[in-house]
């Protein structure tokens, strides 16, 4: 079963990674963005560490919300609002569930990437954060379904991400600041899916 432990380890580990790939995050978003993706993020990041040290008994539901509201609250741009609803759907999905197994977690944060979606009406090779979600929670829930252990069907995710995240570079993008770049965004990387893919990985290393 799944608990507040590997939440609070998560985003604990998602914090470090995005420390540690700051200087990459803004430089990807100097190329098509406001380059201050990796600054805005470290913000954000910290202050769900922050919130989650302040709230020491809540379950995972209440830290998710906490979660989502330090990103809205400190990340600047479309990926505070986009992360916000991720984080607060996800345990949102999870706030009437009895038992969190792997099964569950991934559907609910597919619901998470479902709320996502629709807030910030963007689809698959919209050059976004989802391009990097959506095939690394299709791959996680279809290995639980097949009987796969979750570090090993969390393992799979982040190389799904890892690879969305790759395939960006190729899109034009339609979504954000980058779309006003049309045809010119092609050949960066979009800086919410490296940062998304981040998040995958630090899942599958505390996992």
């Amino acid at each position: 079963m799944i608990g507040t432990d590997l939440l609070r380890s998560w985003m604990g580990r998602f914090a470090e990674l995005v420390a540690e790939h700051e200087k990459e995050l803004t430089e990807l978003d100097s190329a098509i963005g406001d380059a201050d993706h990796g600054a805005n993020m470290v913000r954000g990041t910290r202050a769900v560490v922050d919130a989650f040290a302040a709230h020491p008994d809540d379950d995972i539901p209440a830290l998710a919300k906490q979660a989502g509201m330090a990103m809205l609250s400190k990340v600047g741009g479309t990926s505070g609002p986009l992360y916000g609803t991720l984080f607060m759907s996800f345990g949102k999905a999870l706030a009437d569930v009895e038992e969190v197994d792997a099964k569950a977690f991934a559907e609910a944060l597919r619901a998470g990437l479902n709320a996502l979606v629709l807030r910030g009406r963007t689809n698959l090779e919209d050059k976004t954060m989802v391009d990097a979600l959506s095939p690394a929670l299709n791959t996680l829930t279809e290995r639980i379904h097949a009987g796969d252990e979750f570090a090993a069907a969390l393992a799979a995710a982040r190389r799904a991400a890892e690879q969305g995240r790759d395939d960006t570079v190729a899109m034009i993008a339609r979504k954000g600041r980058a779309s006003y770049l049309g045809e010119r965004s092609v050949g960066h990387m979009d800086p919410g899916a490296a940062s998304s893919a981040l998040l995958v990985r630090a899942l599958e290393e505390v996992a």
